[in-house]
Formats: C-alpha cells, structure tokens, sequence
C-alpha cells in the first residue's frame, strides 16, 4: 500500500493546492505526503513584520531617532513587565501594560533568547489569564506567540544544553495556552507548531547571538510532551471545525516523531482521531490529516496498541461509515486512494478478534464488496456502486481478497461467508487467461487478480467444505490444471508477489490451484477424495508430476520443487488405506519416484527445498506402494530396497526414522529379506552392520553406559537413590525379562486352552513358565538385601550417633567433677593441704632415679607458690656453679668435640679402607 499512500497525499495536495500559505506548509517525509492544504486555514493577507518599511534606510534625524527607539527597545526590563502586569487593582494599567507587551515583542521579533524564555513565559501565562476579561490582550498575546515559532537565540553552542529545561518547558507551556477561551490564540498556536518543521532564519539577527540548530525546537516539544497535550486539546475544540483541522495539522507534523507517536497513544489519540472521521466537513481535510495521523501511529508505535484502540464500537462503526460514504461517493482520484488507506485500517481491525467487526455490519459490508463484480447480484449495501478499472480500483480489489482470506481463520465469520458468494467469486477467476483487456482489466492486472483470489481460495475452501464440492471446485480445478500444462500459448507477467516465477510461463497459476487442493486433501474428507478420484486425479497428477520433473532437470528452482512435493502429498492423501488407488498407482508411479530416492545427497543442502522433496517422496512411498503386492514388488524389482538402504547410509537423522519405518512395513512382504540381505554399502559393509551401528549411534544419543566389552551400565553407579529407590531399580533393570514371561504366560494359557500338549511340550511349556518366577525370586531376594543393607547401615549409624551422646555426656560428667575439685581446694585448707601431698608424690615418682655424672639438680618447686593447679610456661633456671665451670657444658662449639664412639667407628672404617 506504500504506492496507494504516496499517491494518496499527492492528490490531496494537487486538489487542495490552493489555500494554505507558504509559511505554514512543512516539509513532508517524501514527495507524496506533503500535507494538504485548507482555505480554511488560511491567515490573512497583511505586511510581513519583517517586509521592507522596517528595512528601509533612514538618514539625516530620522535615523538618529531610529538609534534612540532601538536602544530604548534593548533596555526592556522583563521583571518590570512582569510586575506591571501582575498588578491588577487599577484598570487603568491596562494601556500601559499593552505598550510594555508591544515593547517587548518589538524587542524579541527576531527570536527569544534562551537566557529568558523563563519571563517570556511567565509574561505569556499572564497575559492568557488576562484574555479572558479583556480581549484587548489577544492580540498581543497572538503576538508573543508568534515569537515562539522563530528559531531560540543562543550566545554559546552550550547554551541549547544548558538552558534545555527551559526551552522544553516554555514549548510545552504553549499546550497548555489551548485553555485560552479564542479561536485566533489556539490557531496561532498550532501555526507555531508547524513552524518548527519549516524554521525560518530571520533577516536580522540579535548582536552577539545566533539561532539554535534547526531541529532544537522538534526536540524540546519531545522532551515536553507537546504531542500529548495537543490531543487533549482535542476535546476542547470539537465543535469548532477550523480550530480543530489546525490542531489535526500541527499533529500531523508532530506524528512523523516516534516519541511524540508514543506520547499521543498516552491520550488515546488513536480512538479520538478515529470518531472524527465521519465528521462534517466540506474541504475533506478532516478524514484526510486523520487518517494521515492514524498511519504514523501504525508505522512508529506497536501495532497491536493501536488496533486495541480502534477496537471499539463506535471507532469501527465511525470507519465503516467513512469508508462507505468515500466508496459511494468519493470520486475525485484522492478520494479513492484514501479509501483505501482507510480499508488497510480495516483490515488490521479484522485481525483482531476483539474488534466488533460483524457486530457493526461491517463485515457483510466488505464481503459484498469482494463479490458484487465477479457475482451479479443485486444488493441494497451497494446500490448504485460501479467500480472503474483504475488503479486505485485495482488495489481495492486486492485489498478485499485479502480480507476475505483474513475473515476465513475467524470462525465467528465463517458462517457469514457461508451465506455469501464467496466461493463462486473466487471460483470465476479458475478458468484459463483470456485475451488481452478482458473484462476490462488489463492482462497484467488480471492476471494478478487471478492469482490472488486462487491464493485466498487456498484458505476459504477448507472451511467452505460443502460450498467448495457444490460449486464443482474440483473439476474447475483439475481443468484449470490441464490448461497449465497445455500447449496453449500464455506468456505470465510474473510482476506481483504471487506472481513469482511465473513470468512467461503457467508455474504461478499451477502452484496455487495444487495449494488449492492440497489444503482440501488435506482435511481427509472422504467427499471430497472419492470426487477427485473419480474424475481422474491420480492419473493427472501423476502427468502433471512427469511434467514438472522434466522442467526441473532443465532447470531447478524452488517453485518446480514446491509443484513437486505438493503433488506427491496428494497422492500421498488420495491412496492412503485405499488398494483400489494404490493399483492405480502402481507401475507409473513408482517410475517416477524412483529418480527422487536417486537424488543427488548434496542437493538436500541446497536450500532450495530438496530436502522437503525428499521427505514428500519417501512418504508417498509409503502410502502408495505399501500394502499393494504388485506395486511393492515391482519397487522390488526396481532395486528400490537398495535405494533406501543407500539413504539410510547417509546417516541422515532426520531421515532415519521415516526409512526404517518404510523397511519393516517392507519387511511383511517376503521378497525383502533377501533384498536386505543382498545389499552391501561402502567398503562392503552389511544391512546388518549398519543397523548395529545406528544402534550404537541411537543409544550414544540416548546416553546409555557399555562397559569396555560393550555391555550395558546404564543401571550402575546412578548417584542420589535411596533403598526405596533401588528397589525399584531392580524391578526396571529386569523389565524386559518380566515382559516376555508376560507374553509366554498368556501363550500358554491360549495353548491350553485351545490344546492338549504332548508331554514333551508340557515339559518345555512348564520349564518356560518357571523362568519368569526364577527372575521375580531373584528379583525378590536382591530387594530384600538392598532392604536388610539400609536396615544394618541405619542400625550403625544410630550405635555412631549413641556413642557420640554418651562421649559428650562423659565429657560433661568430668568437667563438673574437676569444677568440683577446684572448688574444694579452695574452700576447704584440708583438702588443699592433702591435694599438694599428691602432688608434690606425683612429681617425685615421675622423676629419674639416675644420678647426672658430675651434674646438678634443679628444683622444680616455685617458693611460695599456694596453688596446686598446673604452673605457667615461667621456669627460672639457676646459674651455673663456679666449681663446674670448664666441666662439660664450657665447650660450646659440640661440633669441634667428637665423641669417642665416633672416633672409634672412623677408625674402624679406615682400616676396612687398607684391608
């Protein structure tokens, strides 16, 4: 739709050129969308501020008085105007005050300062609140506010940082002024707001300043939230329509933001703007700037947020009618684009479930607009309605098959397109291509049409079930099909999406109509299956499969290979647990499957979609071949058990599953065994050796333990089990052993009971029964010793945990006993007298009784000491004797002194040495 909406504005634009000035216009996102422009909107004619009488050069005393006025205009005190217009008790300020406003828009007609945009505004809240009792102020407050849509004045590149807050505030200050009770306060303030998207340097700049970049403004009504407050301002001016489409403009400017999008949606802009499409209004700019808005919405916020809010009753009810008063009677060029645009809306709405579509009407509405050209039936909702063969006509056509396939995914609407002419309409354009400009569509947009509605019957047919059989759609399909692979000669565009690799050929129509049938084989109605059947499918679609692989040898694209896995599907569908379609499968058939099992291994990392070819073809396989003796034994005799045991080789797991699955259905036919037997792979390998290896692959995966001769572990050494746990382990590890005494118990039983065994099979029947009974005693008795082995540790830890209580308590006993003894010596002489006879006995027996050679005994009693508790580390050793000095402690160099048992043993040595 981006086409539709770029054109849309242009038209707009071009109908609308005539009224709005040149200094209110903003810059559009492209060449398209450029706002409209209203005569409506249009300030008066008047001399520019900065035209050439202020310009002109003055000589002589006129200019000397010029010099003075301008130094009197720079040397405007704020604070004093401030002042002088807070003070209200006399009214006769009034012609004061206003000179003092006329001075100070003098002084800044060339732009604010930032330094005092702080008084500016407060001068401008002042003077709103004055308005209201005394209209003279109006127009100086027009005035001021005019000043704020020329660029700030900044004395340094700092200073657009630095004075930030100020800048924001006193923009978003201007929101709050559509409080001001006057259509020319609030037009004027949306004026100023368009201004910041087309900024204008003016002709004279303040001395010693420069104006701020020309995005500053954009991003200080973000920073504010102008966006916001000017939605609410909505409310304000509902019922003044120039008042509100100025408002609807300068939103428009503000909506090519994503952040001021985001602060709209806070005040449910979406909602609001949606309720004034249906609005009076001559010029038509109200549908147009809100739709527009509407749109940037869509493109810079969520989605999801904004169909929420049009979600409801009256927003879908209000774009119904919009939509329909456009549709009926909008025919100027841009009113059909923007029909359109509006439609888009509506379609997003239909993918809400919540969005009261059929509830509205709207719904039917759009359902009878896909028909009414394709069915000729009168209808009261569109009386009078004829559609051109435009373009825009074109995309409105597109845009309602589009609908329709949304409406067929939600049930509540099913039922509406089953009472409609829904699948006749689609089914119209399932016929071949006629000539050039038929119907009055082009060739190329007929072709497009075509494609897109076989696309939508795509998703229609499988919930229109008993429509799709009672309109013949399978027989208009298989025909249609016949066509696509005729010699007729057809060159397709190929131009649209669906389109896609169709140009000069018929690939494009023959993939949707197989889509077409794919999604109805799909549903497994046997109707639907017997009625394709019966007119001859298989053997078409095996032709056409033929057909498709020929053009695909010459060259592969993913279409060819899309055409191809889709047919093999349906046949796939069509002979499934049915002989009869299986035998006419049969030898054509698998001719044809076999070059896909052939297929080159490095194809399936194509991208293309080999690898889904593949998985189509292997399926057919299946539900075609299998189960019918002769075409299983022809696959047979076309080595194609070989085939898959080469595929099986890649060691493809995704492939795995689906081949063996193939093999043991194979394997009831008494033929294969020896195919499987026969067949040797790469370096003479075996079927057997290959399936023990994927054996080992699969259990690998599966992380399963062998031991170093290969036996399972799987069952060892599993941490965190308790004895409740192993118990069951054992009954697991032998669950394999437990489920073929099952079954050999209930054999038995049925042998039993059908016969009477001789005695030797009584014996081998007896023997077998006893097995499983072995396996559960043993089974028994490793769980009863898992259970005694918990009960003995358990009993160990108890006796551990006891003796570690009575060693505590023991403990606990002999520090009281000796807290007991300390406190007896202390208390009672006696005992204290009778515990330093033990132990000065004690000391005495644990002394040597031999005498030191020439030594002294040292005391090791401490004089005075009247305790009978263990000394400290202190020891006072005595002096060494006089007498005993040059005895043996005075050498002191041990190492110089050897002893003589040293000599002696070096003695020795030597004389070993001489002998």
């Amino acid at each position: 739709m981006a086409t539709a909406r770029a054109a849309l504005r242009s038209g707009i634009m071009a109908s609308l050129a005539v009224a709005e000035p040149p200094a209110s216009r903003a810059p559009s996102r492209s060449p398209a969308r450029s706002p409209a422009r209203s005569p409506a909107l249009s300030p008066a004619p008047g001399p520019s501020r900065c035209g050439g009488e202020r310009h002109r050069s003055r000589s002589g005393a006129g200019a000397d008085l010029g010099a003075i006025q301008d130094a009197q205009l720079r040397s405007v005190d704020l604070n004093h105007v401030i002042k002088l217009l807070e003070d209200s008790d006399s009214k006769d300020l009034e012609k004061e005050q206003l000179k003092a406003l006329k001075k100070v828009v003098k002084r800044f007609e060339n732009g604010l300062p930032l330094k005092d945009l702080a008084q500016v505004v407060e001068i401008l809240n002042l003077c709103a609140e004055k308005v209201n009792e005394q209209e003279a102020f109006t127009e100086p407050l027009c005035e001021l506010i005019k000043l704020c849509g020329l660029p700030f004045q900044k004395k340094k590149s700092s200073d657009e940082v630095s004075y930030s807050v100020a800048a924001s505030k006193s923009i978003a200050q201007l929101g709050y002024l559509m409080r001001v009770p006057s259509s020319q306060v609030r037009i004027q303030i949306c004026k100023c707001v368009v201004s910041f998207y087309n900024m204008e340097l003016p002709r004279k700049l303040l001395p010693g300043y420069q104006p701020t970049n020309a995005n500053y403004k954009i991003q200080m009504a973000e920073l504010g939230g102008l966006a916001e407050t000017l939605v609410l301002s909505l409310a304000l001016v509902e019922n003044h329509l120039t008042e509100k489409l100025w408002v609807l403009k300068a939103l428009q400017h503000l909506s090519s933001s994503g952040v001021n999008c985001g602060l709209m949606m806070k005040a449910q802009a979406a909602s609001r703007l949606c309720l004034y499409l249906n609005g009076v209004d001559p010029s038509g700019q109200l549908v147009f700037r809100s739709s527009e808005i509407l749109w940037n919405l869509l493109e810079n916020t969520s989605k999801e947020e904004v169909v929420n809010q049009l979600s409801s009753l009256e927003c879908v009810h209000a774009l119904k009618e919009t939509f329909l008063d456009l549709l009926l009677h909008g025919f100027r060029h841009c009113d059909r684009q923007l029909r359109n645009d509006l439609l888009v809306i509506a379609t997003l709405l239909a993918e809400n479930p919540a969005a009261p579509m059929i509830e509205s009407g709207f719904t039917k509405l759009l359902i009878v607009l896909a028909t009414f050209t394709e069915v000729k039936i009168p209808n009261p909702l569109v009386k009078g309605l004829k559609l051109t063969y435009g373009y825009e006509d074109f995309e409105l056509k597109k845009l309602l098959f589009n609908v329709i396939g949304i409406l067929s995914k939600d049930p509540c609407a099913v039922q509406l397109l089953s009472e409609s002419d829904v699948m006749p309409a689609l089914l119209y354009y399932v016929k071949p291509n006629q000539k050039p400009g038929f119907n009055d569509w082009s060739a190329v947009q007929y072709e497009e049409l075509q494609l897109h509605a076989i696309a939508v019957l795509a998703s229609v047919a499988p919930v229109l079930i008993d429509k799709y059989l009672s309109c013949q759609a399978n027989t208009l399909l298989l025909v249609f099909l016949e066509w696509c692979v005729g010699q007729d000669p057809f060159f397709g565009q190929g131009n649209s999406f669906h389109g896609t690799g169709g140009r000069g050929n018929k690939l494009a129509q023959m993939r949707y109509s197989l889509r077409v049938l794919r999604s109805v084989v799909s549903l497994y109605d046997d109707a639907v299956n017997l009625n394709l059947c019966d007119q001859g499918a298989i053997s078409q679609l095996l032709d056409i499969l033929k057909y498709a692989a020929n053009k695909s040898k010459e060259k592969e694209d993913a279409i060819l290979l899309e055409i191809q896995a889709d047919i093999l599907f349906l046949l796939s569908g069509l002979c499934e647990n049915d002989l009869h379609r299986k035998e006419l499968f049969s030898y054509e058939g698998v001719d044809i499957l076999i070059p896909f099992l052939q297929m080159d291994p490095k194809k399936l990392y194509s991208g293309l979609g080999h690898n889904h070819l593949l998985f189509s073809a292997l399926d057919c396989l299946w539900s075609c071949v299998i189960g019918c003796y002769i075409t299983e034994d022809y696959f047979l005799e076309k080595q194609g058990i070989f085939l898959l045991m080469d595929l099986l080789a890649l060691k493809q797991k995704n492939l795995r599953n689906i081949i063996l699955g193939i093999l043991v259905e194979f394997c009831d036919n008494p033929k294969t065994t020896s195919h499987i037997s026969t067949w040797r792979g790469e370096k003479d390998q075996t079927a057997a050796h290959l399936l023990i290896k994927l054996w080992r692959q699969e259990e690998l995966e599966l992380g399963v333990k062998r031991d170093q001769f290969g036996r399972i572990v799987g069952f060892e050494n599993l941490p965190g089990l308790s004895a409740k746990d192993f118990v069951t382990l054992a009954i697991i590890r032998r669950y394999i052993d437990f489920k073929v005494g099952e079954v050999w118990s209930e054999v038995c039983a049925e042998i039993i009971e059908e016969f009477k065994p001789v005695s030797s099979d009584e014996e081998a029947l007896k023997i077998i029964s006893e097995v499983p009974e072995d396996t559960g005693r043993i089974v028994a008795a490793l769980q009863t010793e898992v259970l005694e082995s918990q009960h003995h540790q358990e009993i160990q830890e108890e006796e551990k945990t006891y003796k570690k209580i009575q060693a505590i308590h023991k403990q606990r006993e002999m520090v009281a006993k000796s807290w007991e003894n300390f406190l007896t010596r202390t208390s009672d002489y006696e005992a204290l007298k009778k515990a330093k006879k033990l132990q000065e006995k004690s000391i005495e027996t644990s002394r040597s009784k031999l005498k030191i050679e020439n030594g002294t005994a040292h005391s090791t009693d401490i004089k005075g000491l009247g305790t009978t508790i263990g000394s400290g580390r202190l020891v006072t050793v005595e002096t060494t004797p006089p007498q005993l000095i040059g005895g043996p402690l005075a050498v002191r160099d041990l190492s110089l002194k050897k002893p003589a048992v040293c000599e002696r043993a070096l003695k020795n040595i030597k004389k070993h040495q001489k002998t």
